[in-house]
């Protein structure tokens, strides 16, 4: 059996469900063990039986609750994901959240919580998981970035900029850390229904409908298309790549964002997207 990962130890944030999961799966199936972080206890705890079920030559998999905002715990997390001598092969920064509102009404401290678990989170999770890995030699890392970073996306400005954000820090990274052995790539999904980022859409036939002609292949992404992307990255086959952001999406970077603007008007209503702040009539 060819197990290319054998004897590898992963972290990945996010893991619990969604695209997180399907990398740990993949990660797993090829013999890594695989220590995933998440918020919540029950969802973990089925990750961990799933991944299990597809864990292969002796790799284990276990969970660690915990939010990648805080330093601490990301710091105590990586450990924990690390093996018996303390290194750490591979972490995959797939935790994050998604929010559409109009820019004029959003307040600061949406903003704020946007940055903070997407950007934040992401650094917190480069700068310990990079530390562990120069200390034995060197490692993979993989952020989840997004096609909100390639292609402009209406009425989602505070994740779009979180999404850029990262894709500039993976590139900075990078160069910083090469000399250490420590890779730093990024994917950047597009549209994947049933992730936790997609499933509060009001009416999903209709948006996906939108995004799917907007997709040269002719078809929704699933989990597993961006876990295979993944999976390249933080393998031996990627092993002269570093600093790039790869596009998984069926080529809708080629062409344009969906219609954000139906679904914000679906979400919030009309009166409160075309509202002004300070008008008198608003």
């Amino acid at each position: 059996m060819n197990v290319p990962l054998s004897g590898r130890y992963a972290l990945i944030t996010g893991g619990g469900s969604g695209i997180g999961l399907a990398c740990a799966l993949q990660l797993a199936a090829d013999g890594a063990s695989v220590t995933i972080m998440g918020r919540t206890p029950e969802k973990l705890e089925r990750a961990v039986k799933l991944v299990e079920e597809r864990a292969v030559n002796g790799a284990v998999a276990t969970s660690y609750c915990g939010d990648a905002t805080d330093e601490d715990t990301v710091r105590s997390a990586v450990s924990t994901a690390a093996g018996p001598d303390g290194a750490l092969d591979i972490a995959i920064s797939s935790h994050g959240m998604g929010m559409i509102g109009p820019l004029m009404q959003m307040d600061k401290a949406v903003w704020d919580m946007m940055i903070d678990t997407n950007l934040t989170g992401t650094f917190l999770v480069t700068k310990h998981a990079a530390a562990a890995m120069a200390r034995s030699g060197g490692g993979s890392i993989v952020a989840v970035s997004s096609i909100a970073a390639d292609v402009s996306h209406r009425y989602m400005s505070a994740y779009a900029a979180s999404k850029h954000g990262i894709d500039g820090f993976v590139e900075s990274a990078a160069a910083e850390l090469g000399r250490y052995g420590v890779r730093v790539n990024a994917v950047r999904p597009g549209y994947v229904p049933g992730t936790d980022l997609t499933g509060a859409i009001p009416d999903p036939d209709a948006f996906e409908a939108d995004c799917l002609a907007q997709v040269p292949l002719g078809r929704l992404g699933t989990p597993e298309d961006v876990a295979h992307g993944v999976r390249y990255l933080a393998g031996d086959e990627s092993s002269w790549v570093t600093g790039t952001c790869i596009s998984i999406n069926g080529g809708q970077h080629l062409m344009r964002s969906p219609d954000y603007d139906l679904l914000s008007r679906q979400i919030f209503g009309d009166d409160y997207v075309d509202t002004i702040p300070g008008r008198p009539d608003a």
